[in-house]
């Protein structure tokens, strides 16, 4: 079941003065081959101004060339009628994401239906998190497994979907951390449909401090949820451009992850912010995730994820390599 608040639009109650930005996105993965898809409906608000959406589309494909990467500039944004968000003729709800962008880079097209017994995630820790202005990123998943039907046409390939594994997730805030990793992975082998790694790591700027890294997010060991990270959880982040190593710990277990790609695999792209500034920022989808998972009175598990993990880094454009 849905759960309406984490699917909520916040975009039409943003304070005046105050700059935005919101997505809707999902991905999902082939479940044999090395190849997957994200597609993202975005908000953005500045301050002062008039909400304006953009629609992404990237196909990634480790057999194949480059990431096809697309993204076109959609109009106003609006809600209702059974969509969380409505983007020209674009629509993403509760009954699937539908929609289509041409851009110079590509073209494509999609109709996706999702199914999940997973309840939301909210990686922050608090409720009230999620409704103050601190932190000014709001991360959750709307359901952090799911299987997808349906169809893709990217570039005049016509991929038909059945029953990829995938998630739903949205984010909204008044601005981007400073830096941050997203990791997601599913279809470990040998485990359940509800084993799942969904995690948000940042370092957020405070003036002209920036805290050390913060994590939080759940593993899901068939079903079980543990918790992970959190205020005052160290977490031991070491990142490249193509892979990381993070060290994540909880009240009941701790995580390794090592996460990569072939450079080639990740597509890049820029990210403005509400009140000006630009982030880089990598995205693999059909990333390698190994797991090491550690529990007190129990056996280590290792855990494996062949081209079923994404891994995101963001980062300010100044910090970026050239």
């Amino acid at each position: 079941m849905i759960d309406p608040d984490a699917v909520a639009p916040r975009w039409p109650g943003v304070q005046a003065g105050r700059g935005h930005y919101e997505s809707y996105y999902l991905r999902a993965v082939h479940p044999t081959e090395p190849r997957g898809v994200w597609i993202r409906y975005t908000v953005s608000v500045p301050p002062g101004g008039r909400a304006t959406g953009q629609l992404w589309c990237t196909l990634f494909d480790r057999n194949g060339a480059r990431p096809s990467a697309i993204r076109v500039d959609a109009g106003e944004p609006v809600t209702g009628d059974g969509a969380w968000i409505r983007l020209a003729d674009s629509t993403f709800g509760a009954d699937g994401a539908v929609g289509s962008a041409t851009a110079t880079t590509g073209n494509a097209r999609w109709s996706l239906r999702a199914s999940s017994e997973q309840p939301a995630l909210r990686h922050l820790p608090r409720e009230w998190m999620y409704r103050a202005r601190l932190p000014r990123t709001k991360p959750l998943s709307i359901t952090p497994a799911a299987v997808f039907d349906g169809m893709l046409e990217v570039d005049g390939e016509i991929i038909e979907v059945n029953g990829w594994p995938g998630m739903i997730g949205h984010n909204w805030g008044e601005q981007h951390a400073e830096r941050w990793i997203w990791l997601h992975g599913l279809g470990l082998a040998g485990r359940s449909a509800d084993t799942w790694l969904d995690v948000a790591i940042g370092r957020v700027r405070l003036g002209p401090v920036t805290t050390p890294w913060v994590a939080n997010g759940a593993l899901s060991l068939d079903g079980e949820r543990f918790v992970l990270g959190g205020l005052g959880s160290r977490v031991a982040v070491a990142e490249t451009e193509d892979s990381c190593v993070l060290r994540l710990r909880g009240k009941v277990a701790t995580v390794t992850a090592s996460v990569s790609a072939p450079a080639e695999a990740f597509a890049h792209w820029d990210y403005a912010n509400p009140g000006g500034g630009m982030h880089d920022v990598v995205n693999c989808s059909v990333a390698d995730l190994a797991l090491r998972v550690e529990r007190p009175g129990r056996d280590v598990l290792e855990l494996t994820a062949a081209s079923r993990a994404v891994y995101e880094l963001g980062r300010p454009v100044d910090a970026a390599p050239a």
